[in-house]
């Protein structure tokens, strides 16, 4: 228990930088929604009696679900029912006492519903307040969707049990020694019904993961970091991306630099681009951390002593010029 709530906490802090810099409300609930809602230990509830002020109440619901009215030592179960459910129930109890009475009762004060933190590489990281059922897809909708860097995974942390949950995403198990369940979902599907698009619950943490990147240097048209997004990414599409190689590139051995597993060291993949190119070689699919090296190709021996003869020639005239006297003429 103890690391699980060290591990929450951990969690919670590294998204708050971002997170709580905006706080935002799915559409609240209409009348019908309002209505639906099913309480769980927290929320308060208020009871207000037409004429009869002696009978009106405040109550908090129970750790085990219930709520205790001033008047009457009976306790009403609240966990998991709605407003009219629980209000007949007071009616009952306040029937006892008076005589067909009028009353109001309502949940004040929703306490059992802390947000639902969305963060990573979304565009507006934020803290979202559910008072009604919310999917992934529209919880990363409110979020401003995911940014260029995004990978293809989101996990999905579930802090605490779903209040009175009934689908299949209530029943998930903790993958580690944490305690905090959680699950990884592909981007790409999140539109697809079902498990593909789970409902978000309140206290979740939802995690847009980071494509990994690949490096791509040397004789490329722009150097630089690539990301490998969902469905993976090739070498010919990576040079691609950065313009292709230059005239000067030595096509024929590229060299890709690979981390070996649980290791810092890297092995070298030799690859002939040309080939690649030309379809008669499988490409290579790259993977996260690659450091992909495209030479400059070596001078063929006959440019090699042509420049060295203009290099000589050069500086040959400029040691002859250089001891001479000068004059004008006019």
């Amino acid at each position: 228990m103890f690391t699980r709530l060290i591990f929450v906490s951990i969690l919670l802090a590294l998204t708050a930088a971002s997170a709580f810099a905006q706080e935002a409300t799915v559409p609240g609930p209409t009348a019908a929604q309002a209505k639906g809602y099913r309480m769980w230990p927290g929320d308060e509830v208020t009871g207000k009696v037409l004429g009869e002020t002696d009978f009106d109440f405040v109550s908090t619901v129970s750790e085990d679900g219930t709520i205790v009215v001033p008047f009457d030592t009976q306790p009403i179960v609240a966990k998991c029912r709605t407003e009219d459910e629980v209000k007949a129930d007071v009616g009952k109890l306040l029937g006892k006492y008076l005589k067909s009475p009028m009353f109001q009762f309502r949940v004040t004060d929703r306490k059992s519903r802390p947000p639902a933190t969305i963060s990573g590489e979304v565009n507006a990281p934020q803290q979202v307040i559910l008072y009604r059922k919310v999917t992934l897809l529209e919880l990363l909708s409110v979020a401003g969707g995911a940014k260029e860097e995004a990978g293809g995974t989101v996990q999905v942390f579930r802090t605490q049990p779903p209040t009175c949950a009934d689908d299949k995403s209530a029943n998930w198990l903790a993958g580690d020694s944490t305690g905090v369940p959680s699950r990884i979902f592909n981007l790409s599907e999140v539109r697809v019904a079902g498990d593909a698009n789970p409902v978000i619950y309140p206290g979740d943490v939802v995690i847009v993961q980071k494509a990994a990147p690949v490096y791509i240097t040397g004789e490329v048209a722009n150097p630089q970091g690539v990301y490998i997004k969902e469905g993976g990414l090739t070498l010919h599409d990576a040079i691609a991306k950065l313009g292709g190689v230059r005239r000067e590139a030595k096509t024929k051995d590229i060299k890709i630099y690979r981390l070996k597993p649980n290791t810092t060291e890297r092995e070298i993949i030799s690859t002939n681009y040309d080939l690649i190119r030309k379809g008669q070689a499988k490409d290579i699919q790259l993977q996260a951390y690659d450091i992909v090296e495209v030479d400059k190709a070596k001078d063929s021996i006959g440019k090699t002593i042509l420049d060295i003869a203009l290099g000589a020639g050069k500086a040959g005239l400029g040691s002859v010029t250089s001891g001479l006297g000068y004059r004008v003429m006019y």
